[in-house]
């Protein structure tokens, strides 16, 4: 089949263009040859030269270059200056030469019926894009009915490329919402504002819209929540516009569409880092991330990657996600400086971990690798100390060895005064860690901070699941609530703490306020599209190790002050290394009593 590929699209842009020039010549000569007595020759000199220099300043000013489908002023701008500068050089040329022989009449009516007929073309091709896609809406059988919120520049565009899009069909835009009292009533590329955001439930009813989307890109949270609540009792479909480079690529479709997530209902503002001491800390360097392929350590990874280090090494006992990580960076991250190896390697296993230490010798470790699972690991007890600990202890060891400059290990809110398994083993973790500082050698440090949205085994995916099947989503307890944080800024606030540490420090993340998971469940339901009532919510019973309410410190350890934007230092202290050590190595035997003895111990350090 014959592809019209951008070269062959181009040609024929040039060949309309040509013929249309011609055209005007004629239309010119013909128009003005009762009145004016115009010999044939300067005709066709008039016709080469302005085909010679519309060539010319078309390139010039990228005539040809353009994407035709969305012809705007900006692309009309491009015709007029080409049209008009090659207008200006032929009549200087035949006045030059032609001497009184010419006619400028002639010459001004053919400039005219040039710009016109060029600028015609790209108008009706435009319409016809239009034209084409109207008759595959109205064959595609199913259409969405839309509002967009935002009625300015981002609305602007997102409805443009709706109506240019080829695969536009099954949308149709009724019109605009808008908060604005100047725009009430009025009309954007010719669709009405219809109302503000409080009349959404009643425009939605009179209009009958199946979906709303949100044309604001800087929208805080706070209002996307009020938007999702106005819309709680409808069942339209709430998303957003894409980002402004799909927007670009005129490949928009409902399905191009962004789905609003949960993560957007609690985003916050993002953090400004200091960008020059993680800089210094991080280019040029040799990283080592543990747990590399889990949802924090592949974060920390794409973020450690944007400073240039020498050499990343990721370490994993997975193969697949280690696989999957190492393909991703090497692919996004294409033509960087940086030498991503992938390790398989259990930290668990100590000589393994000690001759990788000796081996590459990092400058930094993050530490990520845990298991962190409350109810598998109150029925687990021995793997949790296995791994968090035991784990830990071996990758510190070696990198002190190995006088690694910063460790920073990955911590959790749950360990916090804690009544589990998960959170006990991670808050020995935390003394083995910053009682190995040595800051003149390594510089020690933790990082405590509450749940990440969408990372591997957190609710959303189970609430998601649960919905896909017409529910019931279960929820352990309606009063529980927990912190969240997105990952992208965990790992963030993970790096600039790291580049904070003088050594030996618990930094604990500003996690703003608990979110009741009920609530998110709601959320979760709205977005889906379902009104609350259509979807069960129901209690479960709260889990093995599970708490109502997460803490990320304990009333004494609180320190009000921040080292940096959302980042704190825990007054926390515990037990010495030698206490730990002689704690561990004397472990009971018995499941039961070892859960029991590491709670007990992890606890009695706060006291």
């Amino acid at each position: 089949m014959f592809a019209l590929t951008r070269k062959r699209k181009i040609i024929i842009i040039v060949i309309v263009d040509i013929i249309l020039i011609t055209l005007a010549c004629l239309s010119a000569y013909l128009f003005m040859e009762p009145y004016v007595k115009i010999a044939p020759n300067f005709v066709l000199t008039t016709v080469i030269l302005s085909i010679g220099f519309y060539l010319l300043f078309g390139i010039i000013f990228n005539v040809f270059t353009r994407i035709n489908r969305y012809t705007n002023l900006r692309e009309m701008s491009a015709i007029f200056f080409a049209v008009t500068s090659q207008f200006i050089v032929s009549l200087i040329i035949v006045s030059f030469f032609w001497e009184g022989r010419y006619s400028r009449r002639f010459e001004l009516l053919a400039y005219v019926l040039s710009l016109c007929l060029i600028i015609a073309s790209r108008l009706i091709w435009r319409l016809l894009i239009q034209r084409r896609n109207s008759y595959q809406k109205d064959c595609s059988g199913v259409i969405h009915r839309t509002l967009i919120i935002g009625a300015g520049e981002g609305g602007r565009i997102l409805f443009n490329s709706l109506v240019d899009s080829p695969t536009s069909g099954s949308i149709e835009v009724v019109g605009f919402v808008d908060d604005d009292p100047n725009k009430q009533k009025t009309y954007l590329s010719g669709k009405k504002v219809l109302g503000s955001v409080e009349e959404l439930p009643k425009l939605i009813e009179e209009y009958q819209i199946d979906m709303v989307t949100i044309a604001i890109p800087s929208l805080p949270s706070n209002r996307l929540q009020a938007i999702i609540t106005q819309l709680a009792d409808t069942k339209v479909k709430v998303n957003t516009m894409p980002s402004m480079e799909e927007l670009a690529s005129g490949k928009i479709s409902i399905n191009r569409l962004k789905e609003i997530d949960v993560v957007d209902l609690l985003g916050r503002e993002e953090v400004k880092l200091d960008i020059e001491s993680i800089k210094d800390q991080l280019t040029g360097r040799v990283i080592l991330v543990t747990g590399a392929g889990g949802s924090i350590g592949s974060e920390i990874c794409r973020q450690v990657t944007k400073f240039n280090p020498k050499q990343l090494l990721l370490l994993g006992h997975g193969e697949n996600s280690i696989y999957q990580i190492h393909r991703e960076l090497q692919t996004t991250y294409d033509g960087k400086i940086t030498n991503f190896v992938p390790i398989i390697a259990d930290i668990q296993d100590r000589d393994k971990i000690f001759e990788l230490m000796n081996q590459y010798n990092p400058d930094i470790v993050y530490h990520a690798a845990a298991h962190k699972h409350v109810p598998l690991m109150e029925y687990n007890p021995r793997e949790a100390v296995k791994n968090n600990v035991f784990g830990t202890k071996n990758v510190a060891e070696a990198a002190k060895a190995n006088k690694v400059k910063n460790f920073v290990m990955i911590s959790t809110d749950k360990a916090n005064n804690p009544p589990n398994v998960m959170g006990s083993t991670k808050r020995i973790a935390e003394m083995i860690v910053t009682s190995l500082n040595e800051p003149e050698n390594t510089k020690f440090s933790a990082v405590r901070f509450g749940n990440v949205l969408g990372s591997r085994g957190s609710v959303i995916p189970v609430f998601r699941e649960q919905i896909a099947k017409g529910g019931p989503i279960t929820v352990t307890d309606f009063r529980m609530t927990r912190y969240f944080m997105t990952i992208p800024e965990a790992s963030r606030l993970v790096i600039q703490s790291g580049a904070l540490a003088k050594g030996g420090e618990i930094f604990v993340l500003d996690m703003s306020e608990p979110v009741k998971i009920v609530d998110l469940a709601k959320n979760m339901v709205r977005l889906s599209g379902y009104a609350e009532d259509e979807i069960d919510i129901v209690e479960s019973g709260i889990r093995p190790g599970e708490k109502l309410y997460e803490e990320l410190l304990l009333d004494k350890e609180r320190n009000d002050e921040e080292v940096y934007e959302k980042i704190f230092v825990g007054n926390i202290h515990g037990f010495s290394f030698n206490e730990v050590m002689n704690f561990i190595e004397h472990l009971p035997k018995n499941d039961e009593v070892l859960a029991k003895e590491v709670v007990r111990f992890a606890n009695a350090s706060n006291k």
